[in-house]
C-alpha cells in the first residue's frame, strides 16, 4: 500500500474564469486518470469542499511510492497542468504528504533528532 501522496489543492476560481476552470478541472481528472493507467500513480481521488472562509476549494490526493511520485511532481506534463490550473483557480500549491509506515518513520526521525531538546 502506497505510503507517499501529493496534495495539489486550489482556492477560489478567478472572476471570469468559472467555465475555464471546469474545464481545466476534467483536464486534470483526465490526465491523473492517464498517470493512473501508466503506473505512475496508484490512485488518484478529488475532493471539494463547501465554503467554509478559508483559501482552499478543493483538492486533489494522488498516491503512490515517492520516487515516482517525485517524478511525476517535476514532470513537464504536471508542470503545465499546475500553470493552467493558476491562471483559472487561486492558491494552487503542491505539496508531498506522507501516511502508514513513512509517516511513523518520519516521526521517529524527528523525535530522535529533536529528544534532547526538550
Amino acid at each position: 500500500m502506497a505510503d507517499t501522496a501529493l496534495f495539489v489543492g486550489w482556492g477560489p476560481m478567478k472572476s471570469g474564469k468559472e467555465k475555464a476552470a471546469f474545464d481545466v478541472f476534467n483536464e486534470a481528472v483526465q490526465f491523473f486518470s492517464q498517470c493512473q493507467q501508466q503506473g505512475r500513480i496508484d490512485s488518484f481521488e478529488p475532493y471539494a469542499l463547501e465554503p467554509h472562509g478559508g483559501d482552499l476549494g478543493g483538492f486533489f490526493l494522488l498516491r503512490g511510492e515517492l520516487g515516482p511520485l517525485h517524478e511525476l511532481r517535476y514532470s513537464d506534463d504536471f508542470l503545465r497542468m499546475i500553470d493552467r490550473a493558476s491562471i483559472v483557480v487561486g492558491k494552487v500549491g503542491v505539496v508531498t504528504t506522507f501516511t502508514g509506515s513513512r509517516l511513523q518513520q518520519l516521526y521517529g526521525n524527528y523525535q530522535q533528532s529533536t529528544g534532547d531538546l526538550s
